[in-house]
């Protein structure tokens, strides 16, 4: 046995129209925001990198990425991932990224550390939603640093490190 339901519109218990249809097979959802991706920027780095900076550093000139948003109201998805070491026993190493010359990782509720003595190493994932506000062209790029008597080390045994940033409509 079929059964066949016809609709034009689906509503809540307000009387707000919450799906609708305009008949030829296309439906709406008014108040529903369902974000598309709308461009993939990627970069990879594997070659080892080191610093004994205690303010961040690029990580890589390689491991950037820049993507124009269409709009202002969407968002930017950044995730990557990356592999760290640090020389000097108790010391710490970090990773963040910057939208130019602005660190957004820590505001975007990323920061990422990483503590061991040479022969350790740590594979990190990062993954945070920023919003621009912006329909300028923004460039996404890892930075490191070391903690004092340390060298933060990315890339080392040939691993490697990758960013990617996706634009979504709002």
């Amino acid at each position: 046995m079929t059964s066949i339901l016809k609709v034009d519109q689906l509503q809540d218990s307000g009387g707000n129209a919450i799906i609708t249809s305009d008949g030829a097979g296309n439906i709406t959802t008014p108040g529903i925001t369902t974000g598309k991706v709308l461009q993939v920027v990627s970069a990879t780095d594997s070659t080892g990198r080191s610093t004994t900076s205690t303010s961040y550093v690029t990580a890589s000139n390689t491991l950037s990425v820049s993507i124009t948003p269409s709009s202002t109201s969407n968002k930017i998805l950044v995730f990557g991932h990356s592999t760290l070491n640090i020389v000097g026993a108790s010391k710490l190493t970090y990773l963040t990224v910057y939208r130019d010359a602005t660190n957004i990782a820590s505001t975007n509720g990323f920061a990422n550390q990483f503590s061991a003595d040479g022969a350790e190493y740590s594979s990190n994932a990062f993954s945070f939603l920023d919003s621009p506000a912006s329909t300028s062209a923004l460039t996404y790029q890892v930075y490191i640093k070391a903690e004092s008597g340390g060298t933060a080390i990315m890339n080392a045994n040939a691993t490697t490190s990758s960013i990617t940033v996706m634009e979504i409509s709002a």
